[in-house]
């Protein structure tokens, strides 16, 4: 297959609805000789700052002189990103080779994987061959059901900031919720968690107890000497002092006391990170459509945040960093989140949207979201396409205006093209 053949490949994948858990990933993974079984996992899950907060661990990880797997969803420009090692997405042969050789064995499932399943399949078995000795393995969705829950009990759980999202499918209260995320706490293991969501915490106490699994909560008082500039972050945690943080937005602090929480457990069981390590991972670290820089004069900041409480870390970024400015927000939604509370997060701040319609076929047209924003007695204008959108924005913004790009990593990929950041 050629790389574009692969991809059609991996894309044409879907649920037929025969069987629901992990029977297929279990399946595939069982007809690959159980890749997974080799490998020592960091499995992560949580609704806000997993990709955050799994870039920083395996950054550090990577640092530590650790061969790192980083397994993540979405991707911001290609599909390559999902499966990176040592900070490098997986290259277009690599990638090109697993599938051929997983596509046979598929082919002769009765009940074959979905496209997330199929991935994470892959994925394992790509880090294996590449002989990796950690992988930083982020959740698809939800938790006792994601395909990447296939894994025996890991180094350590991490569940992060919660929320409500995929409220479709996980539930409507924050306990149902919870109790999908659940689903990664294992028997006899370590389980650390953001915390500060008292019901949601609720659950997962409970869960460890049930399964003997060592339960930890981010003590996020030990964040002190914080200074916040457009360049990311300066902090001090517990014996670390003056950590460099290059990641803008005040919720990535509290991102950054869980891995810091994280990387202490993992010194209790026996990884060696210096501390030269710590501080040189967190300095590196990259995540890009996460409140990224784009631009200075106009500052435009683009952020891939999905969902109401995305939006409010969003807003509250702003208010630390632009108190006295109106901002000037490009907003591209899917037309099955909950898109009034996160227009309602944003509108105190904004002195005007610009709708537009990310390339999905999920997505919420331009024309649709500017009336539901006009709505709520905010100037909003429908600006068609991305790039229409960001292109007219940029046109009619002032040099010291405060411009900020918001709604999906979906439509992120394509801030950043408009951007000129491939």
């Amino acid at each position: 297959m050629t790389y574009e053949e692969t991809l059609a490949y991996i894309h044409s994948a879907y649920w037929k609805g025969t069987k629901d858990g992990l029977s297929r990933t279990r399946e595939l993974l069982n007809l690959l000789d159980n890749p997974q079984r080799g490998l020592r996992f960091i499995h992560v899950a949580g609704t806000n700052g997993k990709g955050s907060t799994c870039a920083m661990l395996a950054s550090i990880l990577q640092a530590a002189g650790y061969k790192t797997g980083l397994y993540t969803s979405p991707f911001v420009n290609r599909f390559n990103e999902r499966i990176a090692l040592n900070g490098k997405p997986i290259s277009d042969e690599d990638l090109v080779d697993i599938f051929e050789r997983i596509r046979p064995v598929v082919d002769g499932m009765e009940n074959q994987p979905s496209e997330f399943e199929l991935i994470t399949c892959a994925a394992m078995l790509y880090y294996k061959e590449q002989n990796c000795d950690l992988v930083v393995l982020e959740v698809g969705m939800g938790g006792e059901f994601d395909s990447t829950n296939v894994i025996e009990t890991p180094l350590l759980s991490i569940i992060t900031a919660m929320g409500f999202d995929h409220m479709q499918y996980l539930g409507s209260t924050m306990a149902e919720i919870a109790s999908a995320k659940a689903g990664i706490i294992k028997p006899d293991g370590v389980t650390l968690i953001y915390g500060q969501n008292p019901e949601a915490d609720a659950v997962f106490a409970k869960t460890c107890r049930q399964r003997n699994n060592r339960l930890i909560v981010t003590d996020h008082s030990r964040i002190t000497d914080h200074a916040h500039t457009l360049r990311g972050h300066d902090l001090s945690f517990g014996p670390y002092a003056h950590i460099r943080l290059p990641l803008i937005g005040s919720h990535q602090v509290k991102n950054a006391a869980v891995v810091l929480t994280a990387v202490e457990e993992l010194k209790k069981a026996g990884v060696c990170i210096p501390d030269s390590a710590v501080y040189d991972g967190m300095a590196a670290v990259r995540w890009p459509a996460r409140m990224e820089l784009l631009h200075e004069k106009p500052v435009l900041l683009l952020d891939g945040g999905h969902n109401p409480h995305g939006f409010r870390a969003a807003a509250d970024t702003l208010r630390e960093l632009f108190p006295e400015e109106k901002i000037t927000v490009l907003m591209g939604v899917m037309a099955d989140k909950d898109h009034g509370d996160m227009i309602r997060a944003l509108a105190p701040l904004a002195k005007a949207f610009y709708a537009v319609r990310p390339d999905s076929p999920r997505a919420m047209t331009d024309q649709a979201l500017a009336q539901e924003i006009q709505s709520l007695g905010v100037m909003a204008v429908p600006a068609g396409s991305v790039q229409e959108g960001v292109n007219r924005m940029l046109q009619e913004a002032a040099p010291d205006d405060v411009l900020l790009a918001i709604g999906s990593l979906y439509m992120a990929g394509d801030v950043r093209k408009a951007m000129g950041r491939e």
